[in-house]
């Protein structure tokens, strides 16, 4: 398992149901994820049923971010979009909203970046982020991620069109 005196990341598992339905049935988090849907429970328990697959066949893994003091479900970390020959892979984290500003996002991120570096061998990985979202931005660059790029107008949203930040952590 992967801990610290924090948190700890572990596989999803069959009783994760209600906390998945929840999280993606969020609105407030489907801004960052592309969705614009509500997420059926069955769709979820196949996607459970799948989740153990193999991180190397199908290119993601979903890690549950829990309290160590509690052993609460307090997010999620996605490792997506991995690449076998170029050794990279895109992240993405989800903390409840009643879980912010409490270091689990800082303390996930750091296992990540030493479990992706050491078991699965990558040699960077990269992130997403919209401008208007600075806890992120300062969250990512917290733990050593630079910043490589705007893209323009990347996101649509009620508000209009937004710019996004390119950001990469190169890990050897």
């Amino acid at each position: 398992m992967l801990h610290s005196d924090l948190i700890l990341l572990r596989p999803l598992e069959a009783e994760d149901l209600d906390f998945l339905y929840a999280l993606e049935n969020n609105p407030a988090v489907w801004g960052v994820s592309d969705t614009l849907v509500p997420v059926s429970r069955h769709v979820l328990r196949q996607y459970l049923d799948s989740a153990a697959a193999d991180f190397f066949e199908v290119r993601q893994l979903r890690l549950v971010i829990c309290a160590v003091a509690t052993g609460q479900a307090v997010g999620t970390l996605d490792i997506f979009g991995f690449e076998p020959l170029h050794q990279r892979a895109g992240v993405g984290i989800t903390i409840l909203a009643e879980f912010r500003q409490k270091g689990y996002a800082q303390a996930a991120l750091s296992l990540l970046l030493s479990y992706a570096r050491q078991q699965l061998q990558l040699h960077q990985v990269y992130c997403t982020i919209a401008v208007s979202n600075a806890a992120s931005l300062q969250l990512f660059e917290g733990v050593g991620f630079s910043r490589v790029g705007v893209r323009k107008d990347w996101l649509r949203t009620p508000a209009g069109w937004q710019d996004v930040v390119e950001m990469q952590y190169i890990l050897g």
